[in-house]
């Protein structure tokens, strides 16, 4: 029993400490949703060029779609005539990081991640777009048409299809109200349950891992890159659940290098999505997406470790360091306003549930 209340004590601690920024992060992500049109975008992805691929990948960083989520948003802009270079960027962009990791990646891990998470992003994805672009099937795929997850029924949460987008006409009012209805109830619904899990699992690994353990595999990077790679490749994460999974490896002894492998193959892959890419995109495009993750994220997990030592920055010194600019009640009060929002969220979406065609889509 008191094993018990350890391990909640330490998840209660890093939840009261995430709150404020998860907060701030829904509220952006409401704006967002409420002024920023994706299928609008679409008219400037269609040249096969890098000047689309790069706008795909800026397009996809601060929208909050883990890689889920993505796949009908990401076959609505083939649909309107993106590239595939440019389609396959926004897939891996858009997951990796979003507007509702960034701040909690501040508040639990450091600030030099924070700006290396969202630029690592942004060029694994482009990366992958230029080279699918060159390298990829030219051939125009009918993929697109075949059985995907419907807008608003996968796992994280999609944008609706553009029938119920927010209408044109609608005052700055309106559209304000949507936004923020959609942020801190549909998408609160779907990516507060994930936070929820990942905040249990890190104060487990904290608690669980012992410090001979971390000092034998976790400090040496050529060990444990690869390592976070194979796990974080099948492993069902959004960039948020993933940012305190990989801020308690780094306090028990990970290098921010190999943390960064992490919170970029995480959530940009797992079962599920891999089998969505290849439908969508075909299978060259999918050893494409694989490779590109794969290769890029330890390349730029060893030039972070690389970053981290010219500063003389220590990631397990540092790690959680910036949150502690507010005072702990204004903490606390955040904190149980987020699970108030978090458990009104989820107990409405159960009365109205569909399958999860993510789960389907595993199976």
């Amino acid at each position: 029993m008191q094993i018990i209340l350890e391990i909640l004590a330490a998840a209660w601690h890093v939840f009261q400490q995430s709150a404020i920024y998860m907060l701030f992060g829904f509220f952006i992500a409401g704006i967002l949703y409420a002024f920023v049109k994706t299928e609008k975008i679409a008219r400037y992805l269609g040249k096969g060029d890098a000047q689309s691929v790069m706008l795909a990948a800026l397009v996809g960083i601060p929208l909050p779609l883990c890689s889920c989520g993505v796949v009908p948003a990401a076959a609505a802009l083939k649909k309107q005539g993106a590239s595939k270079g440019a389609t396959l960027s926004f897939l891996i962009s858009t997951p990796e990081t979003g507007v509702d990791s960034i701040p909690i990646t501040y508040a639990l891990l450091d600030p030099v991640m924070t700006v290396i998470r969202p630029i690592s992003a942004f060029i694994t994805a482009s990366a992958a777009g230029i080279f699918e672009n060159f390298y990829g099937k030219k051939e125009v795929s009918t993929s697109v048409d075949q059985k995907l997850p419907a807008a608003g029924s996968c796992c994280c949460h999609s944008r609706p299809e553009p029938e119920t987008v927010l209408r044109e006409k609608e005052s700055f009012h309106d559209k304000m109200a949507a936004g923020l209805k959609y942020a801190f109830g549909e998408l609160m619904g779907d990516i507060g349950p994930w936070f929820i899990l990942g905040v249990f699992l890190a104060s487990l690994i904290s608690y669980l891992i012992p410090e001979r353990f971390a000092d034998a595999y976790l400090g040496n990077p050529f060990i444990a890159m690869p390592l976070m790679l194979i796990v974080g490749i099948p492993m069902y994460v959004c960039a948020t659940s993933s940012t305190p999974i990989a801020a308690a490896f780094i306090l028990k002894g990970l290098s921010p290098g190999a943390a960064l492998v992490f919170l970029l193959a995480g959530p940009a892959t797992n079962m599920a999505s891999l089998s969505m890419v290849s439908k969508l995109m075909g299978k060259r495009s999918l050893v494409i997406y694989l490779g590109a993750i794969s290769s890029c994220s330890l390349v730029l997990g060893f030039l972070t470790d690389l970053v981290y030592s010219k500063l003389g920055i220590s990631a397990r010194a540092v790690a959680g360091k910036a949150a502690e600019i507010f005072p702990v009640s204004v903490e606390f009060t955040a904190a149980i306003v987020l699970a108030g929002l978090i458990g009104y969220s989820v107990l409405k979406g159960f009365r109205k549930s569909e399958p999860c065609a993510c789960s389907s889509a595993a199976t």
